[in-house]
């Protein structure tokens, strides 16, 4: 198996676990997901139908689709972060007039490890194997001419 189906299966893997987890924590545990989480699924449910959809299809630029959908899911992530551990006030959070607090804590693993830490985690391994699968799958002549023109500079 080449590279590139590897990391391919690697993002699938971490976007099945990912999604069996926010189930897990809504409808196992009972955790009621702020507006930030909501946001958060919104960009992760899809990566797994696209996943499976873009590996089935062979799609080798599968990840013009999966990066813009994983990139405003990490972003969304690193300001949910930002307001878990209290670097951004809490005044200026969109859920803190209704709803479940964006700064509620349901799981505190080793002190540090939040859902959105782990959300954050989760677009990053994609984000990640993305851009692997990106390198992996240039065409030689791609890397030719991109030394070429770096030696004309």
């Amino acid at each position: 198996m080449d590279r590139g189906k590897i990391v391919l299966y690697v993002a699938l893997l971490q976007s099945v676990v990912a999604v069996l987890g926010s189930l897990f924590y809504s409808n196992v545990a009972n955790f009621a997901p702020c507006i930030l989480c909501w946001y958060q699924r919104i960009c992760m449910y899809p990566l797994l139908a696209i996943l499976v959809v873009g590996i089935l299809l062979k799609d080798k630029k599968i990840y013009w689709y999966v990066l813009p959908i994983a990139l405003v899911g990490w972003l969304i992530s690193i300001y949910h972060n930002l307001l878990q551990y209290k670097i951004i006030p809490e005044a200026i959070s969109p859920c803190s007039s209704t709803g479940t607090s964006c700064t509620t804590l349901y799981t505190n693993y080793f002190g540090f490890v939040t859902i959105p830490l782990l959300s954050f985690l989760a677009f990053s391994v994609i984000i990640i194997c993305m851009v692997l699968y990106w390198k992996f799958n240039q065409t030689p002549a791609m890397k030719v001419s991109k030394v070429s023109s770096k030696k004309k500079s």
